[in-house]
C-alpha cells in the first residue's frame, strides 16, 4: 500500500510540475508560431508606423551602413540573418526592441532566443537612441515595399 501511495503522490507532482512548465511553455510556442504579435522585451511597446517617410528612411539607411552592415546585410545571410522582408516577418516594435535591446531579447524572447541558436552570434548593441532605431525601422520598410 505504501507503494501505492508512494507512486500515486509522485505522479500528482509531476502533472504539477508538467502543468506549470507547459504554461510558460505556450507562450514561447504563440510566440514562434505567430511572430507578428510578438512585440519583444524593452522600451519600445507601440510603433506607429502610417506611411512611410522617405527622408527617415534615408537617415536610417545611413546609420544601418554605418553601424549594422558588419553583420547584416539586405539580400544575404551573413554574420546575422538577411534583412529583406524583416517588416513582414516581425511587428515593429520586435525590430526597435531587437535593435534596443538586443542582449535581453536574446535572453528572454523566444524569437531572438531562435536566432542566436541559428547563427550563434549574439547581436551587439550599438547603442542607438530610440530615435536612430525608429529610422533604421523605416528604412527596412522602404526596402520591403519596393
Amino acid at each position: 500500500m505504501k507503494n501505492i501511495c508512494g507512486l500515486f503522490f509522485a505522479g500528482l507532482i509531476i502533472a504539477v510540475i508538467y502543468s506549470c512548465s507547459s504554461d510558460s511553455n505556450s507562450a514561447t510556442t504563440d510566440a514562434l508560431a505567430d511572430p507578428m504579435k510578438n512585440r519583444g522585451i524593452g522600451p519600445v511597446s507601440s510603433v506607429s508606423t502610417g506611411t512611410l517617410d522617405h527622408t527617415l528612411a534615408a537617415t536610417g539607411k545611413s546609420i544601418f551602413e554605418s553601424k549594422c552592415t558588419a553583420c547584416h546585410k539586405i539580400e544575404v545571410k551573413h554574420v546575422g540573418p538577411a534583412l529583406n522582408g524583416v517588416t513582414e516577418r516581425r511587428t515593429p516594435e520586435w525590430i526597435m526592441n531587437m535593435i534596443l535591446n538586443p542582449t535581453e531579447m536574446t535572453q528572454k524572447d523566444p524569437i531572438a532566443k531562435d536566432l542566436l541558436a541559428t547563427y550563434m552570434a549574439p547581436m551587439a548593441n550599438q547603442n542607438l537612441t530610440q530615435d536612430e532605431a525608429r529610422a533604421v525601422l523605416e528604412f527596412f520598410r522602404s526596402n520591403d515595399n519596393n
